[in-house]
């Protein structure tokens, strides 16, 4: 079965965040450790993208289609997979 698309997706973020935006990056690239004063509801559209879970050492490895809520205050970096990724994201 293939992953949601681009509009699916949006439609599903936008019902349940605000301020909703799509971003994407190149293979490779990283995202230090930092935190949000907000509650981030993201999904992956195309690519892979692994969160890093800072203070639990937990990764999450997102591909199209995956669903992530990061609560506010959260510690994570992210590393972009060799394919490139595009996401979208909101707050709550």
């Amino acid at each position: 079965m293939a992953a949601p698309g681009f509009e699916e997706l949006m439609s599903k973020l936008k019902s349940e965040a605000s301020g909703c935006y799509s971003w994407s990056n190149g293979p490779g690239d990283r995202y230090a450790a930092h935190s949000h004063s907000y509650e981030k509801v993201l999904y992956c559209v195309d690519g892979a993208i692994t969160f890093v879970l800072e203070n639990e050492g937990r990764r999450l490895e997102l591909k199209p289609g995956d669903r992530m809520v990061l609560p506010a205050g959260t510690v994570h970096s992210a590393i972009v997979a060799s394919s490139g990724c595009t996401c979208i994201e909101g707050h709550r």
